[in-house]
């Protein structure tokens, strides 16, 4: 299978992300009409889709004012396609973004175990004082302490 970039989904593609959340602990329950909401408000959106069918099958979203700071968001890789190098291809592709080149600091969360990965893209754990906090909407869900993780699946 072949895979090609794309930086805007398709309405179907859209529907193939949401089909893809719809597998996962930490997006599980996120609703069609919130992910098309999500993405147009998103800076910077990198994909992968099968070259023939166009399916997606990776995905990342990045929130940045440009300048200061990047939140890397849902990286995530089709569960079917996992252990072909997608996520290696789809991470490259989020740091090497033109439209970030210039972006002093590119964050994410991630779980302990995946630490090791993403510091093969100069990421690091080590933030002195710093601590992650949340503020949870008032009548939304409470998210587990990992409702918001990134999770690359391969």
């Amino acid at each position: 299978m072949r895979f090609e970039k794309i930086e805007q989904l398709t309405d179907d593609q859209i529907n193939d992300l949401h089909g893809m959340y719809q597998e996962e602990w930490w997006t599980k329950g996120r609703g069609l009409e919130d992910v098309r909401r999500m993405l147009e408000h998103t800076s910077v959106t990198v994909g992968f889709c099968d070259a023939e069918s166009k399916r997606l099958v990776a995905f990342a979203r990045v929130l940045t004012d440009y300048v200061y700071k990047a939140l890397v968001l849902d990286v995530i890789v089709e569960a079917g396609s996992r252990g072909r190098g997608l996520a290696r291809v789809l991470m490259d592709a989020v740091v090497s973004h033109p439209s970030l080149a210039s972006v002093r600091h590119l964050e994410l969360y991630c779980r302990p175990e995946l630490i090791p990965l993403y510091r093969k893209w100069g990421f690091s754990d080590e933030l002195g004082d710093l601590r992650f906090m949340r503020r949870v909407a008032p009548g939304a869900p409470q998210p587990s302490g990992d409702q918001f993780v990134t999770d690359l699946g391969g």
